[in-house]
């Protein structure tokens, strides 16, 4: 081979190889960026589902856990009755109850719903019980005996306190059925609405003379003493 071939081709290598060298540097020295990923985050955050407890048809409350967050309940209103309480506030009506259930749902899992604030603990001990029901009965003249509550010697019921929640059961009541109340107050207004439908022990005692033999078992009772 001609020698100023060879001189051409050694050249060329040599242009080659420093080529590749800087290719090779150019690899080395490159920074590959780290890619970023967006991360679209749900506004609703996964949070406890709600148990709807029902008090009545009108009113019901709503839970997370143990904790109460909203109540719902019902007024006369024409157009509408269903409304959304909170801290025994009203913060929205609507025209149904699936409507109101909505709209706690919806709020509660965004955390736009006003927070329900611990209430007060009730009374517990059964000497602080027994002090706010003798309260309300002397404001009604009624009389506590070891079986209930009585009014004139006709037993009207019977109030108490269980978990902190008040109850009621009026003695007309067929199956006995606790009525719940917020209070001691309320029990005793409910009582005070109860029926008399037996006469008193004055009004026995009030009824005309009548034959021995015709009087009523009750009435003669009374009579011999």
């Amino acid at each position: 081979m001609p020698q100023h071939q060879l001189v051409h081709k050694s050249k060329g290598n040599r242009c080659c190889l420093e080529n590749y060298a800087i290719a090779f540097l150019s690899i080395r020295n490159l920074k590959i960026m780290p890619q970023t990923i967006t991360t679209v985050t749900s506004c609703v955050k996964p949070v406890e589902e709600l148990r709807s407890v029902e008090i009545s048809f009108e009113d019901h409350e709503f839970y997370a856990g143990q904790k109460l967050v909203a109540s719902i309940t019902h007024d006369d209103d024409l157009t509408q009755p269903w409304i959304v309480m909170v801290n025994g506030e009203e913060i929205h009506r609507a025209n149904t109850f699936k409507r109101c259930h909505s709209y706690i749902t919806w709020h509660y899992q965004r955390g736009t719903l006003s927070i329900q604030e611990e209430e007060t603990p009730v009374a517990t001990t059964g000497n602080e019980i027994m002090v706010q029901i003798a309260d309300e009965c002397e404001k009604y003249g009624f009389e506590i005996l070891n079986d209930g509550i009585y009014d004139h010697d006709q037993k009207l019921g019977e109030v108490g306190c269980s978990d902190s929640r008040w109850w009621v059961i009026q003695a007309t009541s067929v199956h006995q059925q606790k009525i719940p109340c917020d209070s001691a107050f309320d029990a005793m207004w409910v009582l005070s609405m109860v029926e008399l439908t037996q006469p008193s022990r004055e009004e026995l005692l009030d009824k005309p003379f009548e034959p021995f033999d015709q009087l009523t078992a009750d009435v003669a009772l009374l009579r011999l003493k």
